[in-house]
């Protein structure tokens, strides 16, 4: 079990230096006048290794451990002999020890430190015998294994003098020698500051005694006993005298602790040079830093490699290169290293292509020459990034000029560290930011079915010239781990700020599933001469006020006021009786990181049940850093005594099961390919050429390209050839190529909307308005005449009456012309298209239907459908050149083919209720079915550093997978936030930062509704979870769960523990209602529960539906009125019973053309009741909606709601209904409640 434990600060500490064999040789050298201290540089070696467990197997025997749980005994190490050289570095008042002795002892090192290298990097620049002391100096060292892993190290040379006579060492003589031994702390976390810290306090105590190996030994064990703060918001303080130390929490679990100063590469290098290095770092060059200073070499490199978070340099990284190691520069691979100035000129002379980064000139230069040959940064990033730093206050003093002189140390050094803490913040933001603005782009290239990244489509939609910057990135080791990220939906610091600074554009262009067109505003800033302007192009909505600073919750500002504190190396512990506890503060969103560390802490004093119980609160609070491997082996390493205490721990028996069961479960290994889109070389089946369409990006739905499919194959054999698929490739993407080169007059831009895109612009062509080219947005038809370029509206298709083709005789042909008649216009718009005719008439009518079917369901997809239905049409025609073209493209005009076909009339009661549709299956290749939706209110105190405080609107489709909308403007949030893999039933909006979404799969997750992420689940149920009950009051708030084998739980909302559980005897519980502190649940009978869930009443269906199979499906109970009402799944009508009598009801509601109430809900004096029925034609299933007065309890609308049975039901604050649709639907519909 010792290899899940948790390591310390403290991994390993090491003194490097001479031995005392070396130095009296070179003493009595020197003495003898053989050499001289100018030029003599000693071998250093490992004097000292100290590793915990700071104690020894026969000490851990003693102390009647048991050995099951010892460290020492389990902890994996190779073990090297040595001789323990007595000779020791000593204070300025002390000398070494006696020189003679040697004793051989076993040094347990960890695995993956490398004692060989170690002494040159702890002297880089060699270790020298000096005549003058040299200060205390420190620098840092980054240790990387094969497997990319990094181990850190602060370093400090401690100066010791020497003078030998009468063979023993000592300081008598004035003339003293100087050398240095070297203290090195290592630590498997980058904790620069706070190591530095320390081992600054350690020479505070060397200054006044001998520096001896108990010395050292009682300081590596204080800081092996501090624990690392687990991700989140909860920091650790301890106290080494005469400083308080911090370690700073990570921001979660893939971003590393940032403890070092991240401004420093500002102060070294103008925003030029920062960006050709990050470029450089970016592209996988071979990298060089430079400096005089050792310090500045590791820290300024780390810096960077903060700066390309979330993207990770996974070459070799050596900072510091001792000169012994010069060699390492000719690897012929990708690296970032870093060596003194001192061979900056060797370097640059014997290697090409590396980039020299002069840390303390500030330059950036190549090896061939002093400038270096990388693309520049795309402009509109660099610009922003430059504006940015312009904004960033660098200088601490500036800061406190104002303040006067502190007198308490730890006082000063927290102010210091606070304002550095917010200037971190603020760099990573600005960083983070500049890669954003790199790649923002990117996740509308990517097919998330079929991972694929179409790079080249990418490329055509970079500026000219951005693309050598691209194109070199592109092949990128960095950028292909980047890709997999966003192809496994990562929901990081770039997700985060790329969905929370999209501009309005960007939303709506994420709304649609429309091929890429430059819209009016794009296009007015493609050709506008203002650099303001194309600055903001690509840039989010973050950026137009470039002086304005927004607070967005991207990356964490934490406070240093949530804090652990141990005292001199041991935690600070409330006592209650023999127990010691951590006592969580007020704050509940600390109490997973309380549970993190109380359980380790339990784990290191063998109490195994204490630290499972732990580990079982963290689970339910926090599965982000739930430590999964150390509570397998805390499992497995129970004794019998303590598997028979778990049987009355029923939490605790459940995790160990849990435990156990995900032992046995097949690990499945992950897809994380990438794929670049290829066009096919072999024949295609309808199912291959679904996939190759989707990959491609030319479109997702499934239904749509089987119809491409049929145009592809008329009158051939039903599969596809690749030569053809590569011509209709070729031609989509250059009808879009020329669509980005369109450029239409500013006096022709005024007439159109911002977000109009011209799809399809025709040859010049004769018309009776004049002659000129006939352009076709999503919204209408105009003319741009020839000559002075002018605007004619020739209609909006949403006007056209009629759309048809008539022939002119000329001599013996008959010329077609297609003529459009507006209800606008008396006069008749007529064209000659010549061979054009056909098509312009297939694709003006499609859009014609689109648009009607649009406004008559207010469902703005069906635009967008019959968009792309037209430009597929005309790549269809483009690609096969023959006669039977258009009639393969007449396949595509569904919407026409519906019109005609099966014409549906909107009921005007509908069309008056409907506001809106949205399609919550827009990036999926089919629609799914709504299953639950929950409205969240919006919060008028949310501050811009919380995010968006707009309502949301909630989704639950098939597969766990829960789309988030912005109720404010229904535009999609996320597109995709995963809880589990089953179907979701229920979800229920708690205290505006947590939506509980209840599963099939039994658990109920916890959505963070900031983070937009579930880290928290209870488990406590057995069977599928099928209801929430919430109840408030001015005492309480707690939350009653229930699940289909019966059991409800009430669970205590501040600590998600289960205060009441009881069981109900039933086949099956669909769903439960709290009405005025007692509870109904809805099973094959209606039931009414006492407090202590005992049975109060019952009601049973009716005896004329006993006898079909139904049950009730929903209730709604109106104390005000003594009323209750019930619905059946297989039933036309609603029950109206009186709550006194539950005998029989005493009304019924009819409902006509009703197959089965689904769901039902209540808005002010309205019922709201979504139903199944059949269609209009008679031929499939649709869905109804009727809203039933509740006093004269009459149907007043009947409500044509979807084309599939209505699923799910919710109010918006008593202005809006939403109702949610099956499978062949799959909309959501927005209706206004009057």
């Amino acid at each position: 079990m010792a290899d899940h434990l948790p390591s310390g600060l403290l991994e390993a500490c090491v003194v490097v230096g001479a031995s005392g064999d070396k130095l009296k040789d070179v003493y009595q050298s020197l003495q003898q006048g053989n050499s001289t201290t100018d030029l003599l540089i000693l071998d250093p070696e490992v004097l000292q290794v100290h590793v915990p467990p700071f104690v020894t197997k026969e000490n851990a025997d003693e102390s009647g451990v048991p050995r099951t749980f010892s460290r020492v005994q389990c902890r994996r190490s190779f073990i090297k002999k040595k001789e323990r050289l007595v000779v020791a570095p000593s204070g300025p008042g002390g000398a070494g020890s006696s020189e003679g002795a040697t004793v051989t002892e076993d040094v347990s090192v960890p695995k993956d430190i490398d004692l060989m290298a170690l002494p040159q990097l702890c002297f880089p620049g060699g270790l020298q015998v000096t005549n003058e002391p040299k200060e205390e100096r420190f620098h840092f060292l980054v240790f990387t294994d094969v497997f990319g892993n990094q181990t850190h190290g602060v370093v400090v040379h401690v100066k010791c003098f020497l003078f030998y006579q009468n063979g023993h060492w000592s300081s008598t003589r004035t003339t003293k020698l100087y050398t240095a031994f070297a203290i090195c702390v290592i630590s498997k976390h980058p904790y620069y500051n706070a190591l530095k810290d320390c081992l600054s306090c350690l020479l505070v105590q060397l200054r006044t005694c001998r520096l001896s190996e108990e010395r050292v030994k009682e300081f590596a064990a204080k800081l092996s006993l501090v624990p690392i703060p687990p991700p989140g918001q909860l920091h650790v303080v301890f106290n080494l005298r005469p400083l308080m130390i911090v370690l700073p929490s990570r921001e979660d679990k893939e971003h590393p602790a940032v403890d070092l100063d991240l401004h420093l590469p500002f102060l070294c290098f103008r925003s030029k040079q920062i960006l050709q290095i990050i470029t450089g770092i970016l592209m996988e060059q071979r990298v060089v830093f430079f400096s005089a200073d050792w310090a500045r070499l590791t820290l300024v490199a780390e810096c960077f490699m903060f700066y390309i978070h979330p993207l990770h340099w996974q070459h070799p990284y050596v900072p510091i290169l001792s000169a012994q190691m010069l060699d390492f520069i000719m690897a012929p691979t990708a690296f970032l290293m870093g060596c003194h100035l001192n061979h900056f000129e060797e370097v640059a002379a014997e290697t090409d292509d590396l980039i020299l980064i002069n840390i303390d000139d500030g330059t950036v230069s190549s090896s061939c020459s002093e400038t270096v040959d990388l693309p520049d940064v795309p402009f509109v990033s660099a610009e922003c990034f430059t504006k940015r730093r312009k904004g960033l206050q660098l200088q601490y003093d500036l800061e406190v000029c104002h303040q006067g002189a502190g007198t308490d140390v730890n006082e000063m050094r927290m102010l210091r560290r606070q304002w550095q803490q917010n200037l971190n913040w603020e760099i990573q933001k600005v960083t983070l930011e500049l890669i954003v603005n790199m790649f923002r782009d990117v996740s509308g290239h990517l097919n998330y079915e079929h991972r694929v990244f179409n790079s080249e489509e990418f490329l055509k939609t970079r500026e000219l010239a951005d693309l050598p910057f691209y194109r070199k990135v592109l092949e990128t080791h960095i950028f292909h781990s980047f890709l997999k990220d966003r192809l496994n939906r990562k929901m990081d610091a770039f997700t985060r700020m790329e969905v929370n600074t999209r501009s309005e554009t960007q939303k709506m262009k994420a709304m649609t599933d429309n091929p890429r067109r430059p819209t009016m505003q794009e296009m007015a800033r493609k050709y506008s001469s203002n650099p303001e302007i194309r600055l903001n192009k690509r840039l989010g909505m973050s950026l137009p006020n470039l002086g304005e600073e927004r607070h967005l919750n991207l990356l964490r500002q934490t406070s240093l006021k949530k804090t652990i504190i141990p005292e001199s190396g041991e935690y600070t512990l409330r006592k209650y009786g023999s127990k010691r506890v951590l006592c969580p503060t007020h704050s509940l969103s600390l109490f997973p990181r309380y549970f993190y560390l109380r359980g380790f802490m339990n784990t290191l004093c063998s109490k195994r049940l204490d630290a499972l119980s732990d580990f079982q609160n963290l689970y339910k609070t926090d599965i982000e850093i739930f430590p999964t491997d150390l509570v397998k082996a805390l499992v497995d390493s129970l004794q019998k005594d303590e598997f028979s205490q778990v049987d009355r721990w029923p939490e605790l028996k459940r995790l160990i099961f849990k435990v156990k069961t995900d032992n046995e479960m097949v690990l499945v290994q992950a897809d994380d390919h990438v794929k670049k889109f290829q066009l096919p070389k072999t024949h295609m089946l309808q199912e291959d050429f679904v996939k190759r369409i989707q990959e491609s990006g030319i479109v997702k739905d499934v239904a749509t390209i089987h119809r491409l499919f049929e145009a592809l194959t008329v009158g051939q054999q039903k599969q596809i050839d690749p030569e053809v698929f590569r011509v209709f490739y070729t031609f989509w993407k250059e009808t879009e190529v020329e669509a980005q080169d369109v450029h239409l007059p500013a006096e022709v831009m005024e007439h159109l909307d911002n977000n109009e895109c011209v799809y399809k612009l025709s040859c010049s062509v004769k018309t009776n308005q004049g002659v000129g080219k006939i352009a076709m947005t999503q919204k209408r038809l105009f003319l741009l005449t020839d000559g002075r370029p002018g605007f004619i509206e020739i209609t909006k298709f949403r006007d056209i009456k009629e759309v048809k083709i008539s022939f002119a005789p000329f001599l013996l042909l008959r010329i077609p012309s297609l003529k459009i008649k507006c209800s606008l216009r008396k006069e008749v718009f007529e064209a000659n298209l010549k061979s054009a005719c056909d098509l312009w008439n297939l694709m003006v009518r499609e859009m014609w239907a689109g648009r009607t079917m649009a406004d008559d369901h207010k469902d703005p997809q069906y635009m967008q459908q019959a968009l792309t239905n037209v430009l597929l049409m005309d790549a269809v025609v483009g690609c096969l050149q023959t006669q039977k073209a258009i009639f393969a493209a007449s396949k595509l005009a569904y919407f026409d083919r519906v019109k005609h076909e099966v014409p549906v009339m909107v009921p005007k009661t509908t069309l008056e209720t409907l506001k809106h549709k949205i399609n919550p299956s827009l990036d999926l290749p089919a629609p799914q079915t709504v299953h639950v939706l929950l409205y969240t209110p919006g919060q008028l105190s949310y501050s811009e550093a919380d995010g968006d405080g707009n309502p949301k609107l909630w989704c639950a489709l098939s597969g766990g997978r829960v789309v988030v909308f912005d109720a404010a403007s229904w535009s999609m949030q996320q597109n995709c936030v995963q809880v589990g893999s089953s179907q979701l039933n229920c979800m229920l909006g708690l205290d505006q930062d947590q939506v509980w979404i209840g599963s099939q799969d039994s658990i109920i997750y916890i959505i963070d509704t900031r983070s937009m992420s579930c880290n928290k689940q209870l488990t406590e149920h057995r069977h599928e979870v099928m209801d929430f009950a919430l109840e408030e009051s001015d005492k309480m708030r707690q939350t009653y769960s229930c699940s289909a084998d019966g059991t409800v739980i009430l669970w205590d909302l501040s600590t998600l523990k289960v205060k009441k559980q009881f069981q109900l005897t039933c086949d099956r519980l669909m769903s439960i209602q709290l009405f005025n502190g007692t509870l109904w649940c809805c099973k094959d009978g209606i039931v009414e529960l006492r407090k202590n869930g005992t049975p109060h009443r019952k009601m049973t269906l009716p005896e004329d539906l006993r006898s079909m199979s139904t049950e009730f499906s929903s209730l709604i109970l109106f104390l005000e009125r003594g009323q209750l009402w019930t619905s059946c799944s297989d039933s036309d009508e609603l029950c109206l019973w009186h709550c006194k009598d539950l005998t029989k009801p005493f009304l019924r509601v009819r409902l006509q053309n009703c197959t089965g109430v689904n769901c039902m809900i209540k808005v002010k004096n309205q019922i709201w009741v979504g139903c199944s029925g059949p269609s209009p034609d008679q031929c499939r299933m649709s869905g109804k909606i009727y809203i039933v007065d509740t006093e004269s309890h009459s149907v007043e609308k009947e409500l044509m709601a979807h084309t599939d049975s209505v699923q799910a039901l919710c109010s918006a604050e008593g202005r809006y209904v939403l109702s949610g649709s099956a499978c062949q639907d799959g909309k959501i519909a927005i209706w206004k409640v009057e």
